[in-house]
């Protein structure tokens, strides 16, 4: 427990306390690959409960597309066991504040492995599907027939981190998830380390994402790159 005790002894970027009680699970999301894009506010509207309010930073609302891979999945007393509890992912997020509590709701959210998204989706309520995902060091290949959904990247990872501005915070450092399940909405508390990000050149980029009337195919307004962190969540928690 001392990696854990050390992750949230780490505090001084968090906005917020911690909840009440023990958390109950540790992951890893590694080699994230951030891609952002500023969305009409009307068309995001549409697809988040009405109950979350949506965040903004300077009058505009984002989506982002995070690919990464999730690793050492486990609950609090247990071990990862790796044929479940590690495989690439792909979600899209939006902002949300409540509360003064920001963070983010998932539009859209994939697995590699058929057990892997099961398993997730009984655990966390969250929405996970099957996804074709093929991951390399600096490449992501997806395809999601059912969705016709479909990314293909090769990028380069400048080796130098970056200062963060105001607008990397703002995407990347975010301590709750929110979830609406039977027309009920949850929080899911999160604590990490701060996120270390590095400049992306894009080298290739396909990509087919729509959801509602927002639709991912153009270049994004904004990228970033992070080797990972090692998560703590607590249970959810019942808001509305």
């Amino acid at each position: 427990m001392k990696d854990i005790d050390s992750i949230l002894s780490d505090t001084e970027h968090r906005p917020f306390d911690f909840p009440v009680g023990k958390w109950t699970y540790y992951q890893e999301w590694n080699n994230a690959l951030f891609l952002h894009w500023k969305v009409p506010f009307d068309a995001l509207r549409k697809l988040v409960p009405g109950e979350l309010n949506l965040d903004t930073f300077e009058g505009n609302v984002y989506v982002s597309l995070v690919a990464f891979t999730m690793q050492k999945i486990r609950p609090r007393s247990l071990p990862a066991i790796k044929f479940i509890s590690e495989f690439a992912g792909i979600n899209v997020r939006t902002y949300i504040n409540n509360d003064n509590k920001k963070g983010v709701y998932f539009l859209s959210i994939e697995a590699e492995k058929q057990l892997s998204a099961f398993v997730a989706r009984v655990l966390s309520g969250l929405p996970y599907e099957k996804s074709k995902i093929q991951r390399g060091s600096n490449k992501y290949r997806s395809i999601n027939a059912k969705r016709n959904f479909h990314l293909d990247a090769e990028f380069e990872v400048k080796e130098q981190a970056t200062k963060k501005k105001e607008l990397d915070n703002w995407l990347t450092e975010r301590y709750c998830l929110y979830l609406e399940k039977n027309s009920i909405i949850y929080r899911y508390d999160i604590h990490h380390r701060e996120w270390g990000i590095k400049k992306v050149d894009m080298q290739r980029l396909d990509l087919g994402y729509r959801i509602g009337d927002i639709s991912l195919t153009n270049s994004p307004d904004l990228m970033h790159y992070s080797e990972g962190v090692e998560v703590v969540a607590w249970k959810s928690k019942k808001i509305y």
